[in-house]
């Protein structure tokens, strides 16, 4: 019998939602996770759960495994089936162009029209599904330490008590190229590498499941983490103009919806004023700023960095060589005062430290370089006196975890059996915004547009502090440049956690987080 191979192809590309190719050069690429999309799973101190007997015996109709089973979330005891296979993709003439891997997790017992169906996806692009899957929305998560830290291996499951299945039905879907998700023979992956290309495919996946499940009637939520943001975004509009499918609610977790505001280019200086915050988190967080900014709290403390980012350092930025040399003086003290480098490396950097240099110099004199995905996480590099880091400390972290883990949960658990790699982070590059040439990728207009056609769309949107792959204040530029009427601001709901780009594997964010999701939850769907 075949077993499930999980595949790591091109680690090195994985992070990056713009066609670039490799994740350490002078810019760092944005992935991630993705997440994104990468996620992690928060530890738990009670044992792994052994689920040999309480899974039921597994059935195949069509190619779809189905396993029944439950997960105890809270104090509730939720019991559901779980479905594992493929969905043919097929075009306008009905010829099956991809067949895309999926898990979908119902609950037992409730009428599909009153339930609620989630469509799930991480980012990249690249990214299958499995960081939101098995770290933070499945029934089932990796087991990790209180902090995300990553445990021995072998790696472990556990029931997830942060689970979703309480408030709505999972369906976490896999993009061509990635997870089990391949082109049909004879079709080439290209057509599905590309912002519109992979919009139109995931709406046709979501259009065909939902008919083929009767799900039309369900309450309908997109999740997406890092790129998958991107997605949900633009699917939030495509779904409205192209199949008059209205959702719900939309989950923006570590969004990035403007590539404008994140991505470094000499002569693009906005991204450079929106990370200093992330800087000055990253910085408190390590201990390298001054004792009295070291003592205050550290939202006070963000609080007066936006502040001097939107009102000191930006204007300064805009006015290039036209600042006097008392002048980049004076920003180099105030910023080093904020971010926690030395100012004569900000006067050398001409005021603008990109963050793959950060990574390396916030804590180059006791030999570590800073993650990306988490600033919390640290390593040493071979060159200690280099300039960029040699891998990001915070995915390796959560890399084997996660890759061993849902290898044994497909095998042994979901009895889904599969000869062909699960590609966790395959190459799908290069990925085609020809949709937007000579300009940035925003898709912060599709996500408004949808809301104005869509009064009651409500949208989640969660970023963590020390997160460098989407940082929270460029997330936060990007809702307040939407332009949104007070009534469709009152619609978007913004929380804030203690880690990084997938917050939900510290325990104290994941217990946050469930508890925002389901007051989400609770708004989207009242009446």
């Amino acid at each position: 019998m075949a077993v499930v191979v999980v595949s790591t192809t091109n680690i090195s590309t994985t992070f990056n939602h713009h066609n670039f190719t490799t994740m350490y050069k002078k810019k760092f690429i944005v992935l991630a996770c993705l997440l994104g999309s990468a996620s992690y799973a928060v530890a738990q101190k009670s044992a792994p759960v052994n689920t040999a007997n309480e899974t039921a015996v597994s059935t195949n109709f069509g190619g779809i495994v189905t396993t029944s089973n439950t997960v105890t979330i809270g104090s509730q005891k939720v019991a559901y089936t779980a479905q594992a296979g493929y969905l043919d993709l097929k075009n306008d003439t009905g010829k099956t162009i991809a067949k895309i891997f999926f898990t979908y997790y119902k609950k037992q017992g409730e009428e599909a029209s009153n339930r609620p169906i989630c469509f799930t996806f991480n980012g990249g692009p690249g990214s299958s599904s499995v960081w939101l899957h098995i770290g933070a929305l499945g029934p089932k998560r990796v087991v990790l330490q209180k902090d995300g830290t990553a445990t021995p291996p072998p790696y472990q499951l556990v029931n997830n008590e942060f689970s979703w299945l309480d408030k709505t039905d999972l369906v976490f879907i896999d993009p061509v190229t990635t997870g089990f998700s391949r082109p049909a023979p004879g079709e080439s992956a290209k057509q599905f590498h590309g912002y519109n290309e992979d919009i139109q495919a995931t709406a046709n996946f979501i259009r065909s499941f939902t008919t083929k499940y009767e799900r039309w009637a369900s309450p309908k939520f997109l999740a997406g983490e890092s790129y998958g943001t991107t997605r949900a975004a633009g699917l939030s509009k495509y779904l409205t103009d192209s199949y008059r499918m209205y959702i719900n609610g939309v989950f923006l977790i570590s969004p990035v919806l403007n590539f404008g505001t994140n991505d470094y280019y000499v002569g693009n200086d906005l991204p450079r004023a929106l990370y200093i915050p992330s800087y000055t988190a990253a910085a408190w967080y390590h201990k390298k700023l001054s004792p009295q900014q070291q003592q205050k709290s550290l939202k006070a403390l963000l609080a007066e960095s936006e502040k001097w980012a939107l009102e000191v350092y930006a204007p300064a930025l805009i006015k290039g060589d036209w600042l006097t040399a008392a002048d980049k003086d004076k920003i180099a003290s105030e910023m080093s005062n904020y971010t926690g480098l030395d100012k004569e490396y900000i006067l050398q950097a001409n005021l603008r430290v990109e963050e793959s240099r950060f990574y390396k110099e916030l804590r180059r004199k006791d030999g570590l370089a800073i993650g990306r995905l988490d600033a919390r996480f640290t390593s040493t590099n071979l060159d200690a006196a280099g300039e960029f880091v040699d891998f990001d400390p915070s995915f390796t972290n959560i890399d084997g975890p996660f890759t061993s883990a849902v290898n044994d949960y497909f095998q042994r658990e979901l009895n889904f059996k599969e000869e062909k790699p699960y590609n966790i982070l395959a190459s799908v590059y290069p990925w085609n915004y020809n949709n937007v040439q000579n300009q940035f990728l925003n898709v912060a207009e599709s996500l408004r547009d949808a809301m104005t056609k869509n009064p009651h769309l409500k949208v989640y949107v969660g970023m963590g502090y020390y997160d460098f792959a989407t940082p929270y204040f460029t997330a936060m530029y990007d809702v307040e440049h939407m332009f949104l009427q007070p009534w469709q601001r009152k619609n978007v709901q913004q929380y804030y956690y203690n880690s990084g780009h997938m917050y939900y594997i510290n325990e104290p964010d994941a217990i946050q987080f469930k508890k925002d999701v389901d007051a989400f939850f609770a708004s989207a769907l009242a009446k």
